[in-house]
């Protein structure tokens, strides 16, 4: 009798009826979905910003809610519409622009000169590796030194106006910009550099078209960064000592036990953060943009 054998496969093997059953089921559990699933899609940015207010919402009314049926203590914990009302006497009287004026001139101020030293001070470590090497643990020791207990020391002698914020805010940007330009300077291509020696290139040419462009995405992608410990610093100043500023406010109101008016100045605080994190967030990524079309 003749017997009947199965196509052969692409080995040239013939196939059993059990080799065929196994290989629908391979093709049916590895094959991808045609579409991906819904829950895959990135969300829209007004369903994100629907979803962020409404988590808001509804920690201020529950917030209420609990201090009404006597579950939340308000001597400690005040209420959302004690804090609206006294924000709103301090907004008329003028009271919260100034001293929010005062906070975000000095973390302004703090910021770009932090930056702009530290980049400078990092790129100096270029020129001479001696330099560098003396100068790193210094640095690294200056960062790990708690810059409160230096505080105290800064407002003395520099006096309780912005002068002494400014200086904070700079102490604590500088430093980490220092660090992350010299990382940046490391990190450049000896090989290009090497390059442009071996063409007649100058060491001020190679600095310059060399190595001030390969550090520009480093001190881009810390500016976030940077203008969050600004801020801090301006406000470790205030409480320290003042003459203004959202720091002094609360600093202020924590002493009179004016639990409300700590909770006006949290909210302006908190507020101006979140404005100066967009504006910087969207510098960064048009820096980054522009630097990544000129490449």
């Amino acid at each position: 009798m003749a017997t009947l054998v199965k196509p052969p496969t692409a080995e040239g093997q013939p196939t059993s009826e059990g080799s065929l059953q196994e290989l629908a089921t391979l093709r049916r559990t590895t094959t991808p979905p045609m579409r991906r699933r819904r829950s895959e899609k990135e969300p829209r940015g007004w369903v994100v910003a629907a979803l962020r207010l409404g988590v808001v919402v509804i920690a201020l009314v529950g917030w209420e809610l609990g201090v009404r049926a006597g579950l939340v203590d308000p001597f400690f914990w005040s209420q959302p519409s004690s804090i609206w009302e006294t924000g709103v006497i301090a907004f008329r009287s003028g009271d919260i622009l100034a001293n929010a004026r005062f906070t975000f001139t000095s973390t302004v101020l703090g910021f770009i000169i932090g930056v702009l030293g530290g980049v400078a001070i990092g790129l100096s470590f270029w020129w001479s590796r001696a330099y560098a090497l003396t100068a790193e643990p210094l640095v690294i020791a200056f960062e790990a030194m708690p810059k409160l207990a230096l505080a105290p020391i800064v407002v003395l002698v520099l006096g309780l106006g912005m002068t002494s914020k400014v200086a904070m805010a700079t102490a604590l940007v500088i430093v980490i910009q220092i660090l992350n330009t010299y990382s940046a300077v490391k990190a450049v291509d000896k090989d290009l550099t090497t390059l442009m020696y071996s063409l007649g290139a100058s060491r001020w040419q190679v600095f310059v078209k060399v190595v001030v462009p390969s550090i520009l995405p480093w001190v881009a992608s810390s500016l976030r960064v940077a203008i969050g410990l600004a801020l801090t610093g301006a406000i470790v100043g205030e409480y320290i000592g003042s003459n203004a500023g959202l720091g002094r406010m609360i600093q202020y109101a924590g002493s009179t036990y004016d639990i409300a008016l700590i909770w006006v100045g949290v909210f302006t605080l908190a507020a101006l953060s979140m404005a100066l994190y967009l504006v910087v967030s969207w510098f960064e990524k048009r820096l980054l943009s522009n630097i990544t079309h000129t490449r």
